[in-house]
This record gives C-alpha cells, sequence and structure tokens, in this order.
C-alpha cells in the first residue's frame, strides 16, 4: 500500500532530522499551506460568486488589480500575522511593508509573497498560483523593517509556490529537496506526490512570450533563432510552451525541463517579473533542485534589491539551457 504523507506529517519528519528545531519554522511552512487551502477554496468557486473580474484599483506595479488578487493578499496577511512567527512581511500586492500589528507577537522570520500570479487569466479559467520566499530577520528584535526584506535570495532559508490548476500542488524547499505536495479535496489535505524533484540538466523546452520579439535586442533575438533552428545534434528545434502564467509555466519547465524567459526589452529595459516576490524565490526553489536562474549577467540569487518592487529580466531553467542563454546574451555564442 502507498504511504501517505501529508505536508503537516512531512514538514515535522524533516524538523526531527534537525538538532535542536524549535518546531517555530515548522509552524511557518504549515501556516502557508492553510492560507493556498483558504485561496484554493475561493479560485475553486470563481464564477460561481462574485469574486471575478477587476477592482478598478492599479497596484503599486502598475497592473490592475483583480478582485481574487485583493483576496488572496488579505488571506496570506491574515493567516501568517497571527502565528507569531513573522517580524514582518512585503507583498506584490502591497506598496510598502507589512508590519505585524502591535498586540501581536513578532518573531525571527520575514515572509514575500506573490499572493496570486498570473491574475490576468483568472476570467478565463487557466491555471493561477502563489509564490513565497522566507527569510531571517536581520535587525535584532522589534517589528521588522526594509533592512530585513531586502536581501538577496541567496539568504532565503525557504521558498515555494502553488499552483491552482486541474489539480492544486504546492510545491516548497528548505534547502534540502524541493517537495511537492497535491491537495487532495475530499480531504482538505495536501498529499505528498513530488519527493526530491530534480530538474533535467537540459531540457528541450524554450517557453517565452513571442510577441516581444520586436522589441528584444539583437542577442536576445538570436538566441530565439537559434533554439528554433533545425539541428539533431544539438537536439533543436526547441519545442515552444507558453501558458502566461509565471507559476505554471515555471512548475513545467521545473518538472520537465528546458528554460522560462521573461526579458527586458525596449519599452521594459528591466523587465516585468519583482525580484524580491517572484524572482528569487522561484531562483532558489529552481537551484534546490539542480537548475539555475539568472538575468542574463547575474545570478538571480546574488542580486541584493535596492528597493521593494524592483523588476528584473528572468532566465530560468534547466543549467545548461540557462547558461547558453547568458552566452548569447553576453553576445559570447557563435551565430
Amino acid at each position: 500500500m502507498q504511504r501517505i504523507v501529508t505536508i503537516e506529517r512531512f514538514i515535522i519528519e524533516k524538523e526531527h532530522e534537525i538538532p535542536g528545531a524549535t518546531g517555530e519554522f515548522s509552524k511557518l511552512l504549515t501556516d502557508i499551506a492553510l492560507a493556498a487551502k483558504i485561496v484554493w477554496r475561493e479560485v475553486s468557486k470563481a464564477g460561481l460568486v462574485d469574486i471575478i473580474g477587476s477592482t478598478g484599483k492599479v497596484n503599486v506595479s502598475g497592473d490592475v488589480v483583480q478582485k481574487l488578487d485583493e483576496f488572496a493578499n488579505e488571506i496570506f496577511i491574515n493567516v501568517m500575522q497571527k502565528g507569531g512567527h513573522l517580524c514582518v512581511m512585503a507583498s506584490e500586492e502591497s506598496k510598502g511593508l507589512i508590519e505585524i500589528p502591535d498586540e501581536l507577537a513578532k518573531g525571527k522570520y520575514v515572509l514575500v509573497f506573490d499572493p496570486l500570479d498570473g491574475s490576468s487569466n483568472i476570467d478565463v479559467n487557466v491555471s493561477i498560483g502563489s509564490i513565497f520566499g522566507i527569510f531571517r530577520r536581520v535587525t535584532q528584535s522589534g517589528k521588522g523593517t526594509e533592512e530585513d526584506v531586502l536581501q538577496p535570495g541567496r539568504n532565503l532559508v525557504a521558498a515555494g509556490y502553488v499552483v491552482y490548476g486541474s489539480s492544486t500542488i504546492l510545491v516548497y524547499t528548505t534547502g534540502n529537496g524541493v517537495h511537492g505536495f497535491t491537495l487532495d479535496p475530499s480531504i482538505g489535505e495536501f498529499l505528498l506526490s513530488h519527493e526530491n524533484i530534480r530538474i533535467p540538466k537540459k531540457g528541450d523546452i524554450y517557453s517565452v512570450n513571442e510577441g516581444y520579439y520586436e522589441r528584444w535586442d539583437e542577442n536576445m533575438k538570436k538566441f530565439i533563432n537559434y533554439l528554433k533552428a533545425e539541428d539533431k545534434a544539438t537536439g533543436r528545434p526547441y519545442k515552444l510552451r507558453y501558458v502566461g502564467t509565471l507559476v505554471a509555466d515555471f512548475h513545467r519547465t521545473l518538472l520537465y525541463g528546458g528554460i522560462f524567459m521573461y526579458p527586458g526589452d525596449s519599452k521594459n529595459p528591466e523587465g516585468k517579473l519583482r525580484l524580491i516576490y517572484e524572482a528569487a524565490p522561484l531562483a532558489y526553489v529552481v537551484e534546490k533542485a539542480g537548475g539555475r536562474a539568472s538575468n542574463g549577467f547575474q545570478n538571480i540569487l546574488d542580486i541584493k534589491p535596492t528597493s521593494l518592487h524592483q523588476r528584473t529580466p528572468l532566465f530560468i531553467g534547466s543549467e545548461e539551457d540557462v547558461k547558453l542563454a547568458e552566452k548569447f546574451l553576453q553576445g559570447k555564442a557563435e551565430d
């Protein structure tokens, strides 16, 4: 009989492998799983209740805020701030820091998150998701500050994401293996389904919005043209797959290999994706699975953010594919 392992049991088992563990970090991860279940409950009812469509607002990143964006943000804040494990939070949907109320206990961890990635796909029933990263605070005590949030991804102690699709899956890592849990709606539990995920060293899929091709610089165009050119010796042409939800495209890339790209262009030279809430957490996940993430010139995990909503180009996936992209983007590859 197949061993059934809930995410809570798995987290506790891993905690017991660490001498001196207090359980605080485990409870924090369990709270994230709870927040994801509540968001899933509303996502699964989209279209049946008044939860889809635009709020008419624009967030700090310049994106139109969907009703589910707002709802998911509130759920993550309300669930996570009461556990006593965090000193501060920051969200893609919030302009500034999200402070822990004075009357609540402050912990030693920092949570950064994108509560609902791919919200522009909500109305057409395409997979969406959530992304999160956890740091240890760098300040000594009291309320957390920007200094606690503006840390390079290399300092993350955990990161993960949730995909709300044909099934709902939560993937996370604490630095020792990347593990996936699929939600069983009949019992309301995330069950271990993908233990110790490893991304292939090289893939044959590329994922990018080619509608922006004319905005790209010549090195980026050369790389795409290279991937599309037929050469059986190097496994080309690559197959194009693009959902338009970062979490969904990344999840496929993590399991099958290849490369996901969101480059800068003539209109948005710094790219569109947020370093703190999207790029760094996923870079941490992919590196712990054996992959790589880059802005084309520097490892994403080595970039120290200077602002809460800093953007970055992103090239993420199989190690060999990302390194090849860097060669092209830096003008070091032959045509």
